[in-house]
């Protein structure tokens, strides 16, 4: 299976997002006696990247559109988020300690935990490319 949504890049947005794609996985693994557990973990997931897209490479810029593409291949999932942002140094990355009260930087720590592969690319053209891929255990 394969989809691809396109939306605004406002967080009231963020429902009909995580509702796209649980729909589109709950047709497809609905029958998976893990896909309560899995649809937390991708929810999450999708929610982080979406609300970084949002809030940090589009800034609150609703005029750009944020692409989201789904594959679904006999249990292995590629989540793909794209924005038009300046982009992002996952190299200058450092996680936050909780016992400082840091408030932000646990979006790139919760996706590197939820997924087995994650991958931030700057395109060419000016957009990134969010890679998000997982083995869906026991998935069809």
């Amino acid at each position: 299976m394969k989809t691809e949504l396109q939306i605004p890049s406002e967080l009231r947005f963020l429902t009909i997002v995580e509702n796209w794609l649980l729909g589109c996985l709950e047709m497809e693994l609905g029958e998976n006696g893990d896909w309560p557990r899995q649809s937390n973990r991708l929810r999450l997931v999708l929610a982080e990247a979406y609300s970084n897209v949002v809030r940090h490479a589009h800034k609150e810029q609703p005029h750009l559109q944020v692409t989201i593409r789904l594959e679904l291949n006999s249990g292995d999932l590629l989540l793909e988020v794209w924005d038009y942002g300046e982009g992002y140094d996952t190299g200058e990355y450092t996680a936050p300690m909780p016992k400082d009260l840091d408030l932000g930087g646990y979006g790139w720590l919760i996706m590197n935990r939820l997924m087995d592969r994650v991958e931030y690319v700057p395109q060419s053209d000016g957009r990134n490319c969010l890679k998000l891929e997982a083995r869906l255990s026991d998935a069809a």
